[in-house]
């Protein structure tokens, strides 16, 4: 099929989608951890954002939960109307804010400092790189200085990719994602999209406060967790003297970094990243 007769077949299928639309989670696709073995030409690499994912249905924002993203009218006016994959993002080390302000159920003046960055066209038929020029034409399109698409990097060795992977966490990022060139988009997780950080990332619920010492008297010192696999432990490191006198809530789900584990499944060197958007 020529690619203009696909472009035509894709728009009438996002409108035909938008008149069936329902409020339903949106089906997006999962990215696993990097490993080693793959070929590093095969992939177009870009900057992993630590925002929040959102997706575009043509008429409304929504989390992968499915829950509708109060974003202020004029910051999706002239979207296209095609399905886009995103986040939403202010800057790097600024995740806290970038919740705090997409997250409220009444828009505020700080989603002037939002941006939507753009790394995948869901809906389109075609391969990661068709997606990727289509993506941009779209944007382009748009003429929106928040719709922005992600840039994407082509790397020629695993070396490179890694010295790429330090300049991002020497600049304050997270990481790198990894997205194969001629993957059709699945909404499940595969090696398909990787992510590569310096450490990995888990979750775990909130269990108890326990008191600090020292500089941290009168503050929280640690807090106990839980981890899905029932594994229990403590995290007393990443906190800034904020988040100790105002710490997560008991029951709360938060985001922790760690580097390796135990002979036990406990995490090493486990240090708080954040708390999970109740989104």
């Amino acid at each position: 099929m020529s690619r203009p007769l696909l472009v035509f077949y894709f728009c009438l299928a996002s409108l035909f989608s938008l008149v069936a639309m329902s409020q339903t989670r949106p089906a997006i696709e999962l990215a696993n951890r990097y490993h080693e073995g793959i070929d590093i030409n095969d992939y177009l690499v870009s900057e992993k954002l630590d925002g929040i994912r959102a997706r575009w249905n043509g008429k409304q924002l929504l989390t992968r939960s499915g829950n509708t993203i109060s974003a202020p009218q004029w910051f999706t006016r002239g979207f296209p109307i095609q399905a886009l994959d995103g986040e939403l993002w202010i800057a790097r080390r600024h995740f806290e804010k970038t919740a705090s302000v997409v997250l409220r159920q009444q828009p505020g003046e700080t989603w002037h400092k939002v941006k939507f960055m753009l790394f995948d066209l869901p809906e389109y038929p075609g391969p990661f790189s068709e997606r990727l020029r289509m993506l941009k034409e779209l944007s382009i399109a748009a003429n929106l200085s928040h719709l922005q698409v992600i840039p994407q990097q082509r790397y020629a060795s695993q070396a490179a990719l890694k010295a790429a992977l330090d300049a991002i966490i020497k600049k304050g990022g997270e990481g790198l994602m990894l997205h194969h060139q001629n993957a059709q988009y699945l909404a499940t997780r595969s090696d398909q999209v990787l992510k590569l950080k310096k450490h990995q990332d888990a979750e775990a619920v909130v269990l108890e406060h326990l008191p600090g010492k020292g500089k941290y008297l009168g503050m929280m010192g640690s807090v106990r967790v839980r981890m899905r696999n029932g594994k229990t432990f403590k995290i007393g490191s990443g906190f800034s003297d904020y988040e100790r006198q105002h710490p997560p809530a008991i029951g709360s789900v938060v985001t922790f970094k760690y580097y390796d584990v135990t002979i036990n499944g406990i995490p090493k060197f486990a240090s708080y990243l954040r708390q999970k958007p109740e989104n």
